[in-house]
């Protein structure tokens, strides 16, 4: 398989695409679990034509592009694991998001997917892989590819797991919003509760709202001091 010029399956399975032209930051960064946050939600996305952006995204991402503060996707895809599809068609899929956003003035830095399941029955079979989330192996990665501060980043996701992966990665706080399956019974419920005095659980509807509750949105590194 050919992957993108910028793309790397690294030794544990896990798909690392850093764009061309990206800087080092020293400060924090906004992750996005892709489906439900950037794309709406469809099971086991593998086809160009199921695509929909969800409204506001660009928005959100061109903002924080305008802030240099990096965006990075960190995407679960069972759907490889699972044998459902392969990295060629995530490739196709994820360069018409990326297409998709630029044409409407936003810009990913980064994208990490991991593919790895406890129920797959091919090669990236895996009790609890370190990279998929609620494991922060794909934030981590990120923090030592771009040097993203990960005390002030923020992740948008519409799983408890997303802001998990957050929390355990030590960044600033998670937004889950109520798309995809954040709208299964439960699941804000225990999204919120991995909040901690150390990381900020908040609930929104969706990624149109973010601005208001990130502070690497408003120009800041910090929350304020209250």
């Amino acid at each position: 398989m050919t992957l993108p010029h910028d793309a790397f399956i690294d030794d544990e399975g896990v798909w690392n695409q850093i764009f061309t032209g990206t800087k080092g930051s020293s400060g924090g960064a906004l992750f996005l679990d892709r489906d439900g946050v950037v794309v709406e939600e469809v099971h086991y996305l593998h086809k160009v034509d199921d695509i929909r952006l969800v409204p506001a995204a660009a928005t959100v991402i061109a903002g924080a592009n305008r802030l240099n503060v990096p965006v990075v996707i960190v995407t679960n895809q069972a759907g490889v694991g699972h044998g459902l599809y392969n990295w060629a068609d995530f490739a196709i899929v994820q360069r018409h998001i990326l297409n998709n956003l630029s044409l409407l003035g936003a810009r990913i830095d980064a994208v990490y997917a991991c593919p790895h399941h406890r129920d797959a029955d091919t090669l990236w079979a895996h009790p609890d892989h370190p990279a998929r989330k609620p494991n922060p192996g794909m934030l981590m990665r990120a923090a030592t590819a771009l040097g993203i501060n990960l005390s002030s980043s923020w992740i948008i996701g519409d799983r408890a797991g997303d802001l998990e992966a957050g929390q355990r990665a030590g960044i600033a706080g998670g937004l889950h919003v109520m798309a995809g399956h954040g709208t299964a019974p439960g699941e804000r419920d225990q999204a919120l509760a991995t909040g901690t005095p150390h990381f900020r659980a908040i609930g929104i509807t969706d990624i149109s709202e973010a601005p208001r509750h990130i502070p690497l949105l408003q120009g800041q590194e910090t929350p304020p001091q209250s």
